[in-house]
């Protein structure tokens, strides 16, 4: 805190791109706590799935790995991409490509369409993984004792401000 006397000058806010902050402070805060929060979560994932046992996946591979765990229910491609917002096909193309290789997934074709769902050391693999979770992150972020309603309000806004930056990525194409 800097008192009324202090010679010392407000804090500056923290941001990747100081020259994008003179437009709008407050958002360029806010993307570089997403770039930086995207990172270590990126990282977490890669090192929680190294610790459940599976060293060769990177972090598509684990998001794909769990959207196809989720709901146990067999999904398309063009499924997981919509979900995971993910834009590039091939990446996940690739992904669930080596996921199968890896014996974590299998593919039924119905129809034109692939079908992917995971298998039984799949879902074994995930459950590791969410006993890992609960051990090393879990603890920890309940001790920070943050609302609940909070974080859900969080969650809530990122995902609009996905809207917002996926309209402008469309605006920006069109200039």
């Amino acid at each position: 805190m800097v008192d009324a006397k202090s010679t010392r000058s407000p804090r500056s806010p923290i941001v990747a791109s100081a020259h994008l902050a003179e437009q709008s402070q407050e958002l360029s805060e806010l993307e570089f706590a997403i770039i930086i929060s995207s990172n270590a979560f990126l990282r977490w994932m890669e090192r929680c799935m190294r610790a459940a046992g599976e060293v060769e996946m990177n972090a598509l591979d684990v998001m794909v790995l769990h959207s196809l765990t989720s709901r146990d229910r067999a999904k398309r491609q063009a499924d997981i991409c919509l979900l995971l917002n993910i834009e590039d096909t091939h990446t996940v193309t690739y992904a669930l490509k080596k996921l199968a290789k890896l014996a974590l997934v299998e593919g039924e074709k119905q129809g034109k369409e692939m079908f992917y769902r995971t298998t039984e050391k799949g879902r074994v693999l995930c459950q590791e993984y969410a006993d890992i979770r609960r051990e090393c992150l879990i603890a920890s972020f309940e001790n920070l004792n943050i609302d609940p309603e909070e974080i859900h309000r969080l969650a809530g806004m990122l995902r609009a401000m996905s809207g917002l930056y996926d309209q402008a990525a469309r605006a920006a194409t069109s200039l």
